[in-house]
């Protein structure tokens, strides 16, 4: 069973920044990439990032030009740069990988951005 390990969240202020990291167990965010969502109070999970073997990456049209998500293959971790960040990025944040055995998530980080 993979697992996925979450950290970097916390408390910010309008406009401050955070990194996200989320490791794994194995090397399945190496080989095959690494995708971060969000949820929101009473809200559906959104696609915040997604970085795939092999492709360029994709963001959420809210997060386009703030947020940078990376892998470091060296150490089987996923980041998820965010800065500028705004009150409606409020939310908790998991990371997600999957393989041929299936879709692992993390358990989750919470990000307030609030003055």
């Amino acid at each position: 069973q993979v697992q996925l390990v979450e950290s970097g969240g916390g408390l910010v202020q309008p406009g401050g920044s955070l990194r996200l990291s989320c490791t794994a167990s194995n090397d399945i965010i190496s080989t095959t990439g690494v995708g971060w969502y969000r949820q929101a109070p009473e809200k559906r999970r959104e696609l915040v990032a997604r970085l795939s073997s092999g492709n360029n990456p994709i963001y959420g049209d809210s997060v386009k030009g703030r947020f940078t998500i990376s892998i470091d293959k060296t150490r089987n971790t996923g980041y998820l740069q965010m800065n500028n960040l705004k009150p409606e990025d409020t939310a908790v944040y998991y990371c997600n990988a999957f393989d041929r055995t299936g879709m692992f998530w993390g358990q989750g980080t919470q990000v307030t951005v609030s003055s």
